[in-house]
């Protein structure tokens, strides 16, 4: 394999000399269990007031769903930058750096702004920690931490991505004039609940009194708590497929072109660079929620050459992200059968592969074997592994899953990320005469995978 993976363990963030503050901050957050959770909102509460509640300081957009927040996440910070604004975006979880997840200005926070940050924060964390039966989790602090940061730069607007749920969850301080939800399927069912119904009721907890709801296109038992919870507080609602919708799409080199139906008017021959029928959804949805912000509507359309400025920029790392060529190689976190159909959908209609291989990693808590059955028509061989997760489903117990759906002869077994990458890799490139231009990779199966093969591969 050309590039071969570099198996070293480079410290992020490290100065080879020891640790260095940043490192020492991320191993104090890493102390709180970065998987624990504990849903109460009193200690998250507790902690903004004594900060002087920063997530007063600026107007909010706030989104929840099952899948596509962080990538209308994304969509949305750029649109709201193209309009001269500066932006707070907090998205979750990361793949290299907990920075990723607090941007401002569409750019991860620097390591010192980060620290000067949480020196801020922390003593008042500790008081806190001193007053309640469970101390603050990882993702109460990084909340804290970028509603701080958000504060401090100042920002003109945040963008909030849920963490789990949406009733109970940590950023669920907000009561944001505008509430974003993505399309609501099953997953973290043992948190939320083994229906669509009881998932879209936490969802639909973060409808406050008042707010703008901008709602993708849901299933019957998603869209009646949501609908019921708007009532209930007063909120408008504006849903695909009524009020907004992709009008058409058309793949073009590096993403896709649309025509958007908006709150204020259809903006047409709008670039998105990115993939998949999921993704122009997604951009639809964004739209709607910065019209709402901006206050357009039927009487008022925002200015078409800043939207299209706004999604030419738009990235997504570790969405259908090409990382190399020759073969291609696609980095994609679908951890849940509603992500993967469309991750399937989108490699089915906008990449002709002659040949594709896989590579899974997944954690034990999902639904590993409908992943496998809708992977199995797109893949012609699969290498499965573990990632790097101490929750991930061991790779013996992953490839007896994958032998039931793709027989024993398609299906390897490569324990660590780099020799399952590197399995794969020769595998797609075995009984493949002449170019290797059709000839693809899949690395998929959860966010940490990703993460995992984007170090390797990116460096």
């Amino acid at each position: 394999m050309t590039d071969r993976i570099d198996r070293t363990d480079r410290a992020r963030g490290g100065d080879g000399g020891g640790r260095t503050e940043f490192a020492e901050v991320e191993a104090a957050l890493n102390g709180r269990g970065f998987t624990r959770m504990h849903f109460e909102l009193d200690r998250i509460e507790t902690l903004l007031d004594l900060l002087g509640s920063p997530q007063r300081a600026y107007p909010s957009i706030h989104l929840t769903g099952t899948n596509g927040k962080t990538s209308t996440a994304r969509m949305i910070d750029s649109l709201l930058r193209a309009f001269g604004l500066h932006t707070g975006r907090y998205t979750s979880p990361h793949l290299e750096s907990v920075r990723e997840r607090i941007s401002l200005d569409g750019e991860p926070v620097t390591e010192d702004r980060f620290v000067a940050t949480y020196r801020e924060v922390a003593p008042l964390a500790e008081l806190v920690d001193q007053r309640s039966a469970e101390p603050l989790t990882y993702f109460d602090m990084t909340t804290a931490l970028a509603f701080a940061t958000f504060a401090d730069a100042p920002v003109d607007v945040a963008v909030v991505e849920v963490g789990l749920g949406g009733a109970e969850d940590a950023t669920n301080v907000l009561q944001a004039g505008v509430a974003v939800l993505t399309p609501i399927g099953l997953d973290h069912t043992e948190w939320l609940g083994d229906t669509l119904q009881d998932i879209a009721l936490h969802k639909a907890g973060i409808i406050h009194k008042g707010a703008t709801v901008v709602c993708a296109a849901q299933e019957e038992e998603a869209a009646r708590p949501i609908l019921e919870r708007c009532a209930e507080v007063g909120a408008t609602v504006a849903r695909e497929g009524s009020e907004f919708g992709v009008l058409r799409r058309s793949v073009a080199v590096g993403g896709q072109v649309l025509n958007i139906q908006g709150l204020g008017g259809v903006y047409e021959e709008v670039f998105v660079p990115l993939h998949g029928a999921h993704q122009a959804q997604n951009a639809a949805v964004a739209l709607a929620a910065v019209e709402a912000f901006l206050g357009a509507g039927a009487k008022r359309q925002l200015d078409v050459e800043a939207v299209r400025e706004g999604f030419a920029s738009v990235s997504s790392p570790g969405r259908l992200e090409k990382v190399r060529t020759a073969p291609t190689i696609l980095l994609d976190g679908a951890h849940n059968p509603h992500g993967m159909a469309a991750t399937v959908t989108a490699l089915q209609e906008e990449f002709a592969f002659s040949k594709l291989v896989g590579v899974l990693a997944v954690l034990g808590d999902k639904d590993a074997a409908g992943l496998l059955e809708l992977l199995e028509p797109v893949l012609d061989h699969l290498v499965v592994a573990r990632n790097s997760s101490p929750r991930a489903m061991p790779a013996e117990e992953l490839a007896g899953l994958a032998r039931e759906v793709f027989g024993p002869d398609r299906v390897e077994v490569a324990e660590e990320m780099p020799d399952a990458i590197e399995a794969a890799v020769a595998q797609a490139e075995s009984d493949v005469p002449g170019e290797l231009a059709g000839v693809g990779v899949l690395i998929t199966g959860s966010v940490v995978t990703v993460a995992d093969a984007r170090r390797l591969l990116k460096r």
